[in-house]
């Protein structure tokens, strides 16, 4: 045990509750699939066990699931290299799993989601971080043995049952009210996709003209002393150091890397078709996949062109302009891109709904950035509540 239980645990909980080794409630499973045919599982630390069919953005799985370990229901499936973060779940589920898991089945001497309770607080991942092996956070890992030696202070099975009850209880409150708060972060960044829709659409009284007349492809190589730049599907161009790094990796040699100016528009070459584009703010070098044109200032406003340009309208456009390279992947293409008719209001005119959307966009921002930290606030709240009722802090008999 790397830590004080008295620093821990409440007084009382310190003098009555039982010291267990985890070994003595709980042992290590390692019953492997003859052919791959059972249910593949997948494990989510906010979600628990997951059927893999249910799990949205899924990983690509293996050609072969023979090997795989069998997980009955009711068994704890923990990611060894995961566990200090606390990525352990009861599987309500019978199947197979990833063989780098641990997958442990309780005896009969204790509540086993008390114990999923305990080992996914932060006094158990800084224990668990301890007695990892390996470099890095990425790379550490929980080895059953080390896991088995843990040290549980429990309370009496009555106790446990009504510890899980209480915090039940109170943590679906907290996750309801959590999702009413997403669900509006949701609707606020709605409103604010629709407003640059509805601002920037084409009407009737504005002039129609080719992309090639107001944008002209440029490249300009051999800057490799400049900053590195890239473009993110939601964000537009932004400095590589502020989350381009997420999307790809640099190459060794950045000289065929082309120069960005400030105004410039730049596109994914095999992703503008889903919005990964945007007129730069910044002076930089971006991959020489991307196509980089300079617009025409007198005849169209930047600020007005970043909003337009990766609104839906014109992001449909691109879709059209290019050429399927696979599910995800659409290569744009110069002579179906110059073609795209680009219909634009006066130059005082775009200024003006630059700042009117600036405005509203910079209401609904500060919404969802409030929002957002009353989110924070409820998640901090909600990991508290568990670990103060899984240490005795909380008389969960007298709890109201």
């Amino acid at each position: 045990m790397t830590f004080s239980p008295s620093q821990h645990l409440n007084e009382s909980a310190v003098k009555s509750w039982n010291r267990i080794r985890a070994k003595s409630i709980i042992r290590e499973v390692d019953d492997r699939s003859m052919d791959g045919a059972e249910e593949l599982l997948g494990l989510s630390a906010a979600r628990g066990v997951l059927k893999k069919s249910d799990i949205a953005h899924r990983s690509a799985d293996a050609e072969s699931l023979i090997g795989y370990k069998r997980v009955s229901q009711g068994d704890l499936v923990c990611n060894k290299m995961q566990a200090w973060n606390g990525v352990f779940g009861i599987s309500p589920y019978a199947g197979i799993t990833s063989p780098d898991y641990a997958v442990y089945r309780f005896y009969e001497n204790c509540e086993p989601s008390f114990i999923e309770y305990l080992v996914k607080t932060p006094l158990y991942a800084t224990d668990f971080k301890c007695r990892s092996n390996g470099i890095g956070t990425g790379f550490m890992r929980l080895n059953p043995s080390e896991f088995l030696d843990t040290d549980f202070w429990l309370p009496s099975m009555d106790d446990q049952r009504a510890v899980v009850q209480f915090i039940d209880i109170r943590v679906n409150q907290l996750d309801q009210l959590v999702e009413r708060k997403n669900k509006f972060i949701r609707l606020l960044a709605e409103r604010m996709t629709s407003s640059v829709i509805e601002a920037t659409k084409p009407r009737a009284e504005w002039h129609s003209r080719p992309f090639w007349t107001i944008a002209q492809p440029k490249s300009i190589s051999g800057q490799v002393g400049e900053a590195l730049l890239s473009v993110y599907l939601d964000r537009g161009v932004i400095p590589y150091s502020e989350g381009g790094g997420l999307v790809h990796k640099p190459a060794e040699s950045l000289e065929k890397y082309q120069l960005v100016e400030p105004g410039d528009l730049v596109m994914n070459n095999q992703q503008a078709w889903r919005g990964s584009l945007g007129v730069s703010e910044h002076r930089g070098i971006v991959s020489p996949a991307y196509l980089i044109f300079e617009l025409d200032g007198e005849e169209l406003d930047s600020a007005f062109a970043n909003y337009a340009f990766r609104s839906r309208h014109y992001v449909d456009q691109f879709m059209l302009a290019s050429m399927s390279v696979g599910d995800i992947q659409r290569q744009i293409k110069w002579p179906h891109l110059r073609r795209v008719m680009v219909s634009l209001p006066p130059l005082s005119e775009q200024k003006r709904i630059v700042e009117e959307l600036n405005t509203r966009l910079s209401r609904l921002e500060g919404l969802i950035a409030s929002t957002r930290l009353s989110v924070t606030y409820l998640q901090e709240k909600r990991t508290a509540l568990i670990t103060a009722a899984v240490t005795g802090k909380i008389d969960v008999r007298n709890a109201a």
